[in-house]
């Protein structure tokens, strides 16, 4: 199971940009709407910057920002034990930004990233062989910084979100689909028509241009 506890499974920082495109693309798709959509991706968030981003509407979120150092993400489980809301000082927990390299350190003053809450920070430089995190002193619990949970998603496995997504958008969604995004092969109009009858690559073609995942122009 990834989590801050074990890394090792967690992908590479150039899969964890395709995998978090493909997210945010497949949302697209299944959810027109915006405002309801888990995951997004925008490919031109800053110059030389992208972000992705996960948020349930409930209080629990991710972001990523890959940048030309790497890749540096926050997390937020608000129902964790070291919440602020629930470790008893109201602040975020000890050790998990204080070594944040000096070359993501501006990401912590980033007001789209409520950096106020926050349960759990890695990151990656191209430098490095892993991902890494703070030296932390964990409370006892089975996930008490709710990475776990959050990052789940990052197994690669498609299963793993077609199972979601029927949950949670409460319609089938093909596995074999779910791996066809997953491999980043390029979007055709009857993939989408699959996956969304009511959804055509006309209308979501501004949605992939930001996302910048490849697609098949009509």
């Amino acid at each position: 199971m990834i989590s801050t506890k074990n890394l090792s499974a967690f992908p590479s920082v150039d899969g964890l940009r395709r995998l978090t495109q493909s997210l945010a693309t497949l949302d697209a798709i299944i959810q027109r709407d915006w405002e309801g959509r888990y995951y997004s991706f925008n490919s031109h968030w800053d110059k030389m910057e992208q972000m992705a981003s996960m948020r349930n509407g409930e209080g629990d979120s991710w972001f990523c920002v890959f940048s030309p150092f790497g890749a540096f993400v926050k997390g937020c489980d608000h129902e964790s034990q070291m919440s602020p809301r629930n470790n008893g000082t109201g602040k975020t927990w000890p050790g998990i930004l204080d070594d944040v390299p000096d070359v993501f350190r501006s990401f912590l003053s980033e007001p789209a990233f409520s950096m106020e809450d926050t349960t759990f920070c890695i990151w990656r430089t191209h430098a490095d062989v892993a991902w890494r995190n703070g030296n932390v002193s964990n409370p006892v619990g089975m996930d008490p910084d709710g990475s776990a949970h959050l990052l789940s998603i990052f197994d690669g496995n498609p299963q793993t979100y077609s199972q979601w997504a029927e949950e949670y958008y409460k319609r089938l969604v093909s596995v074999v689909l779910v791996e066809h995004l997953y491999l980043h092969k390029p979007l055709t109009e009857s993939v989408v028509r699959e996956l969304n009858p009511r959804a055509n690559l006309a209308e979501l073609s501004n949605d992939l241009l930001e996302i910048g995942y490849p697609f098949v122009a009509n």
